[in-house]
């Protein structure tokens, strides 16, 4: 039986306070089922705050691996087919189309613009990246199930064609600022080592330069250099993997500039735009931010250099 908008109202009244009326089970269900409410009073101030909540407290400790895999189970609801961002052993940043996530047979992108579909993925999203969080800061699931989930989290930011950022009368739905935000959190994963490191970083380039008719709004590139630089922090990466993913991006930074009726003309508009914006958030972030990877100095020169290269206007 659903409870009444009034009953979580009085959760949240007693500071999200686990009521002790209704077994955890039903109430996880509720709220999970509250994750797809267009409504964003149910959805943003009720049900992701009190599973965040609930999460951070340890209410979930013993059951974080089934919550984590109902959450990513909630990734996939409305997308179409099936693949996976798993890469073979030995790939790395900078490989070309035929490696990178999902590819095969029938993969592509899935949801559809303007369904509400989308408010359930990024609101799961948002909570399993809670969970994973939490296992970061103490042992709780097996490393296998958080390689899982971020398998999982990647495959739905590549296939998400959804991107939509804020929804009137609906609240947000911001699938890039959500997965870049799960993707940094990943990094940050005991469990995550140089190979999957590797993999996040294509995951960032493949969604930095995927075919859109959507440029990045908001702080969707900085969301996503924010990621980047949770990947540089571990330190695992050298620059001879980073200098051909750099490099990678800025082929496409460097598009011509032509607007025309032409899809394909103006997806390439759209992708040199998210890839330049990338570029400059990137740059910004390596020069004024805190917390530097040891490789910080070096890869600063190869991101100015990308920049000048694809803004030849800047040295006129």
């Amino acid at each position: 039986m659903a409870m009444s908008g009034s009953y979580w109202e009085s959760v949240h009244a007693t500071g999200l306070a686990v009521p002790s009326d209704r077994p955890l089970d039903d109430l996880t269900a509720e709220l999970t089922r509250m994750l797809g409410d267009p409504d964003p009073e149910i959805r943003e101030a009720i049900a992701v705050p009190t599973l965040v909540a609930w999460i951070e407290r340890g209410v979930y400790d013993d059951l974080l691996a089934g919550l984590g895999d109902g959450m990513a189970t909630g990734l996939g609801v409305g997308l179409s087919g099936r693949n996976s961002a798993k890469r073979r052993a030995g790939g790395g940043p900078g490989d070309g189309p035929g490696d990178g996530p999902g590819d095969g047979p029938g993969d592509g992108p899935g949801g559809d613009t303007g369904d509400d579909t989308v408010f359930r993925r990024t609101s799961s999203a948002v909570v399993l990246t809670a969970c994973i969080e939490r296992d970061n800061e103490r042992p709780l699931v097996p490393g296998g199930k958080v390689l899982e989930w971020g398998d999982r989290l990647a495959t739905w930011l590549l296939r998400e064609h959804d991107l939509r950022g804020f929804v009137p009368g609906r609240g947000s739905a911001r699938t890039i600022a959500r997965g870049a935000d799960a993707l940094a959190v990943l990094a940050a994963s005991p469990h995550v080592s140089r190979p999957e490191l590797t993999v996040v970083l294509d995951v960032v380039a493949d969604r930095v330069l995927a075919p859109s008719a959507v440029a990045f709004g908001l702080d969707e590139p900085d969301r996503l250099a924010a990621a980047t630089l949770a990947v540089l922090r571990r330190n695992a990466l050298p620059l001879g993997v980073l200098e051909p993913w750099v490099e990678r991006i800025a082929a496409a930074a460097s598009a011509p500039d032509r607007r025309s009726d032409d899809g394909d003309d103006a997806a390439a508009v759209t992708t040199a735009s998210n890839a330049q914006s990338f570029l400059r958030s990137l740059h910004l972030r390596l020069a004024l931010g805190r917390r530097q990877p040891e490789v910080r100095a070096d890869l600063l020169l190869v991101v100015i250099d990308a920049l000048q290269r694809t803004n030849p206007d800047l040295s006129a």
